[in-house]
């Protein structure tokens, strides 16, 4: 599938969900009603991966792929006593294929020491019209609002380790914002924006 046929499919599948979230109302609001909502344990939630912002590190452009997120709920009532929310630890591995480097030079292999102790690079792996690979593991808290019997939303805050061509690097902050569509009490619809990665996939609640 080509990069413009991609990017059409996550236009649609973003406008699937705005739709599902101006569907009209078919229950009260839940969101005054602390615990009132689907009981579970573990979230896990395949889902398609996009990135839209260049990535840290070395990698450049747009990058498509895909992961898995899971999600074990720490705490049932969240920080808000009077409103229905819940906490949980957030971890996950996504795989995603950026279409270009940071630069013309791409990254330094191999460097050796010159004249007065200036490193020299010898040996250079990638460049400005090549690929690369970035896998990502984001561990993040996430602070659920569950709205509405269809409908909940969350933030997560958190940090990633990245492999970026084969070198482990450490991302200090990183940060979504997301919404479900909930089809099922169980089963629902979920996308994620932020940094680094933009994801769309279905969660199944256990």
């Amino acid at each position: 599938m080509s990069r413009r046929s991609l990017r059409a499919l996550w236009l649609a599948l973003l406008a699937t969900f705005c739709l599902c979230f101006a569907l009209p109302a078919s229950a009260q609001s839940t969101i005054k009603r602390p615990g009132d909502r689907p009981s579970y344990v573990f979230e896990l939630e395949p889902h398609l991966a996009l990135g839209l912002f260049n990535p840290p590190g070395y990698g450049a452009g747009t990058g498509f792929g895909f992961g898995v997120r899971g999600s074990v709920e720490l705490v049932k009532n969240g920080f808000i006593p009077k409103l229905n929310n819940s906490v949980a630890l957030g971890f996950g591995l996504d795989y995603l294929r950026y279409d270009g480097w940071q630069g013309p030079r791409g990254y330094c292999e191999q460097r050796v020491s010159g004249p007065a102790g200036v490193p020299i690079c010898r040996r250079i792996s990638g460049g400005a019209d090549g690929d690369i690979d970035y896998f990502f593991v984001p561990v993040v808290m996430q602070w659920n609002f569950w709205l509405h019997r269809r409908w909940s939303v969350f933030g997560e805050p958190g940090v990633a380790l990245y492999v970026q061509d084969g070198h482990f690097k450490f991302d200090p902050f990183v940060f979504y914002a997301g919404g479900r569509f909930h089809l099922t009490d169980n089963i629902t619809l979920t996308m994620r924006l932020g940094y680094p990665t933009f994801s769309f996939g279905v969660s199944f609640l256990f």
